[in-house]
């Protein structure tokens, strides 16, 4: 399996203040943001796919969007964006798919029919799988997230030439990696559970992604810095103290619809 590049100097995201680059002179860009995961999913594939020299990183700053974005890039005015051959696509899963198809590398996605039809299942499936999630954060997370994470099990169980969901590598796990990371995050410092516990076939599936790429890890690094962890010496919390708990954790998990997709 191939790993990311860790030793790419990432550039700095740009803001309203930030001069317009070039657009549309032959380079092929990839508009994002560090910390969406959404736009983890296609940094995921361009690094995989060894394509960190073809095509470009142009970061955004979310919360202070250039202008020049929405007006002469992509008036959708989401992440992740692809400029390539004069046009611009958008759109995370399908992207992923883009990426494959038109540029060389190790291929994401199996020729295989069963696989590939297995695949496209578990794509349809994914906003589904995050939305229940994330609808459990809103109560009790470790039993109403339970049959996602079964479901993510199950699937693993499929293909045995592997660890990955079709087996080898593909971007199916692109498209889950980047919010079950989230998940593990939160559910580990906040209600202290262990959603792999019991799941044998997505605990090794989730240790054998996170080692890999970069910008998994820093989703560690950014949530850290901003999420109120729980120190719990003991298992017992107020109210109060887990309901702000509860709060700021949706804060960093609610994906907002006018910035990614």
């Amino acid at each position: 399996m191939a790993s990311a590049d860790v030793s790419e100097v990432l550039p700095k995201p740009l803001d309203s203040s930030s001069s317009q680059p070039p657009l549309f002179d032959g380079t092929t860009r990839l508009y994002t943001s560090y910390p969406c995961p959404y736009a983890q999913r296609v940094w995921i594939a361009r690094d995989y796919k060894g394509l960190q020299e073809k095509i470009e990183l142009v970061p955004l700053n979310l919360q202070d969007r250039p202008a020049w974005y929405k007006e002469k890039v992509y008036p959708v005015n989401k992440v992740p964006a692809l400029e390539h051959n004069g046009k611009v696509i958008g759109e995370s899963i399908d992207l992923l798919k883009y990426i494959d198809s038109n540029f060389e590398g190790p291929k994401l996605f199996p020729e295989d029919p069963a696989k590939k039809q297995f695949g496209e299942e578990l794509l349809s499936y994914t906003d589904k799988i995050n939305q229940d999630v994330f609808t459990a954060f809103k109560g009790d997370p470790v039993k109403e997230s339970a049959t996602s994470f079964d479901y993510l099990e199950n699937a693993l169980h499929k293909f045995e030439d592997g660890p990955f969901f079709l087996g080898q590598f593909s971007l199916v796990d692109v498209a889950y990696i980047t919010f079950v990371e989230r998940f593990d995050i939160l559910l580990k410092n906040v209600w202290n559970y262990d959603f792999t516990s019991g799941r044998p076939k997505l605990a090794a599936w989730f240790e054998v992604n996170l080692e890999t790429f970069l910008c998994l890890q820093m989703i560690v690094d950014f949530l850290s810095k901003t999420l109120p962890v729980c120190r719990r010496s003991t298992r017992l919390m107020c109210t109060s103290q887990q309901r702000l708990i509860q709060k700021s954790s949706l804060q960093f998990m609610r994906i907002r619809s006018n910035s990614c997709s």
